[in-house]
């Protein structure tokens, strides 16, 4: 406001001063009158410039003496001639040959017989077919077991894939057979007749074939599907059909990924524990799971849900379920210090298949049903140490309802009419509604790969609502790997698993004596094992390994104890064709 005051005044002064230098002018000039008598005609006047060279009038002044001189050229004879300069060569390895078949054979100790075969050829730039056969057997030979406990398995697959341009695809089949044996047997049980007349063995059987879908720049992503028979010589038989799909639906300038599926199963065994009669179970479910990302500087937040619809197909039952499916990243530190956590759920389609390869010891007469995941809650911290060495650390909180426990089958003393698996030598499934808290840790380091380090571990706690415990889950866990290239011939590597304390109880049934049940508590357990290997040629290498270095005769389930120290050797043999 002074600032335009001082304006306003000064403009007002200097407009009265023009004023009156005008009132003054006309007072003392008085009006004339100017005739002109030709146009205007402008001259410009000469410019003096100033002399490059002035005169100097000095008395002092040296005069330039004029210098008179001549060059003679003479050439030089020069004996130097430089040397052609050559790039120096720069040492760089061999490349290593690399082959896409090989074929693997050893032997060891309880008469193990261990193959492997691996066929891939290139029928053209876009086309592939190839397949895998695997075997693994041992003759058994366990301490202090009076029960045949050898195991075999067997797998071949096959497969043929195809890339073109907008989208590949690949079919594959494979058929696996499987061996083992309820040699678990209770001791002071039995007699030595009553044994004999146990045939302890059971064989499964599977077959699958399926397919999977990419596609490059369209609205599906990929899609898939897998059929699935699985049986065994109990007259068990299980089918499993899945088809999935995911792909993106545009909302405006954003995708919101999404993925579709559908889960027949359907089986049935011979008997049932307790009955005579056949088990039925099947169900359908059809999920659908939608999620939206939001991506802000540092944070990456992924926001969804999962819908799926139960149809149980033999107690005429439908159930719909809705799980959260968030997850969420922010990088605290770039690389360093990755923060991140979510929610989600899912139901988990429970099957034979999985409860025998898990557990080969179950019984054939199991109650099959999904397990309702309703949450599980995660946060955890992970990053980058070096360029070398990465870390894990994550809190799980879970809430299932209807889990799957293992648990051994009741010891009969009626064996009239026993079958096979009725001797407490088998494990049945329960189910139980539990919460589960865990902490878990994880180390990986890298060097040069040459040398690679894992450390893994993870902690349990239990909460129950019907059972005692937790049947058959330990309440600690660990692994290490390792793997160390000594040489370009030589090379080695190690792996450890630890496995805490786990509980098991067992029942005592029969019409003439009433026995309480038996509660055990199985022992945790260190298993070592350790290979050595040495590279011949580039085809040809030579292997030993060893399993339970420590030659500890633990037990995997109740009544169940493993082989001690285990050697093996054998050689590996690659090649094209």
């Amino acid at each position: 406001m002074k600032i335009k005051f001082l304006i306003f005044i000064l403009t007002i002064s200097v407009s009265l001063s023009f004023i009156n230098a005008q009132e003054r002018t006309k007072d003392t000039i008085d009006d004339q009158v100017v005739n002109v008598v030709k146009p205007y005609t402008p001259t410009i006047s000469d410019a003096f410039k100033i002399k490059d060279t002035p005169k100097l009038n000095d008395s002092n002044a040296v005069k330039k003496k004029a210098v008179k001189y001549n060059i003679f050229s003479i050439p030089v004879a020069s004996t130097f001639t430089p040397a052609k300069g050559k790039a120096a060569t720069v040492d760089k390895a061999s490349a290593v040959k690399l082959y896409d078949n090989y074929a693997s054979l050893g032997v060891g100790t309880y008469t193990t017989i261990l193959g492997e075969v691996y066929l891939n050829h290139e029928l053209s730039s876009t086309e592939n077919v190839g397949g895998y056969f695997s075997h693994h057997s041992s003759a058994g030979g366990i301490d202090d077991v009076v029960l045949d406990n050898n195991f075999s398995k067997t797998s071949l697959n096959t497969h043929y894939s195809q890339k073109l341009r907008d989208f590949s695809w690949k079919i594959d089949a494979g058929f696996d057979l499987q061996s083992y044996n309820w040699y678990g047997l209770p001791e002071d049980f039995y007699t030595d007749s009553e044994i004999n007349d146990i045939d302890p063995s059971h064989t499964f059987n599977s077959f699958n074939i399926g397919g999977k879908l990419n596609f490059e720049d369209a609205l599906v992503n990929d899609g898939s599907v897998r059929f699935r028979r699985f049986g065994d010589n109990q007259d068990s038989g299980e089918n499993r059909f899945i088809a999935k799909t995911s792909f993106d639906i545009p909302i405006q300038d954003q995708d919101l990924s999404t993925e579709f599926y559908i889960d027949y199963l359907g089986g049935s065994f011979d008997t049932s524990l307790n009955s005579n009669e056949e088990l039925k179970y099947g169900n359908i479910t059809f999920g659908l799971a939608p999620s939206y990302q939001l991506k802000q500087d540092d944070l990456t937040v992924d926001l969804g849900l999962r819908l799926v619809y139960l149809n149980d197909t033999e107690f005429d039952e439908n159930k719909f379920f809705i799980y959260p499916n968030i997850e969420a990243t922010y990088r605290l530190i770039d690389e360093i210090v990755i923060a991140y956590g979510g929610i989600k759920g899912g139901l988990i389609q429970n099957s034979y298949y999985d409860f025998a390869n898990e557990n080969p010891f179950v019984a054939p007469s199991l109650f099959i049903a999904p397990t309702d995941q309703r949450y599980n809650g995660f946060i955890g911290l992970k990053g980058k140490l070096s360029n070398n060495v990465s870390y894990n650390i994550k809190g799980n909180y879970f809430a299932e309802e209807n889990k799957a426990l293992y648990k051994a089958n009741s010891i009969s003393t009626d064996v009239v009419e026993l079958e096979d698996y009725q001797y407490g030598n088998s494990f049945d499934i329960v189910y139980d509604d539990v919460t589960t808290f865990s902490v878990a840790g994880e180390l990986n380091i890298d060097v040069n790969r040459n040398f690679t380090l894992g450390i893994k571990g993870e902690y349990f706690n239990y909460s129950m609502d019907e059972q005692d415990e937790a049947w058959n889950l330990p309440d600690v866990t660990g692994s290490i790997f390792m793997d160390f290239q000594i040489s370009e011939q030589w090379y080695t590597g190690a792996s450890a698993f630890f496995v805490g304390e786990r509980k098991d109880r067992q029942d005592v049934t029969g019409t003439l004596i009433f026995v309480e049940p038996i509660s055990a508590t199985l022992d945790s357990y260190f298993d070592i094992n350790a290979h050595l290997g040495y590279k011949i040629s580039d085809q040809l290498s030579v292997f030993g390994k060893v399993n339970n270095l420590l030659n500890q005769d633990y037990q995997r389930y109740l009544n169940f104890p493993v082989q001690g120290i285990q050697v093996l050797a054998g050689a590996t043999y690659q090649f094209d064709f």
